[in-house]
């Protein structure tokens, strides 16, 4: 029941997020529900046993990957769904625990939580990357080879 109720505030604030930034209409619910699927990957994944990073590497990767097919079918850019996709995965507060650790002068706890920030950013560039280059596998080979002839 509480991974419902996570999945319903998630639905809820990706909407108002997009409602803030002006996200096309057509686009706030599907911007919403992609942030829902991310986040169930997320959460599945992780009480799966699986380390933060390749938790969030791959809810990412998923979120990326549906904001490519629904971006196509409903043509529109991708990234207007794939910035509410992978909201849920920005690791904001473990950013301010960073930041207050080094304030508060526990470095060692600081580092640690920096660490984990910037793998976890880097986990969803990857993830974002990674689904771009399946997306942008083979364009323009034929182009190249028609322009040099």
């Amino acid at each position: 029941m509480g991974l419902i109720i996570e999945l319903v505030i998630t639905f809820f604030a990706i909407v108002a997020f997009g409602i803030i930034f002006s996200v096309p209409k057509r686009a706030l619910l599907l911007g919403g529900g992609i942030g829902v699927v991310t986040w169930f990957v997320l959460q599945t994944t992780l009480s799966l046993g699986a380390s933060s990073v390749f938790a969030t590497v791959t809810a990412s990767l998923t979120a990326a990957t549906i904001a490519h097919l629904l971006a196509r079918k409903i043509r529109i850019p991708v990234t207007t769904l794939s910035i509410p996709g992978i909201l849920p995965l920005v690791p904001g507060s473990r950013a301010y625990f960073t930041m207050l650790a080094f304030v508060e002068g526990d470095y060692l706890q600081g580092l640690e939580n920096g660490v984990e920030t910037m793998l976890q950013a880097g986990g969803i560039a990857a993830g974002l990357v990674f689904a771009l280059s399946i997306f942008s596998f083979g364009k323009g080979i034929g182009h190249r080879y028609e322009s040099n002839h």
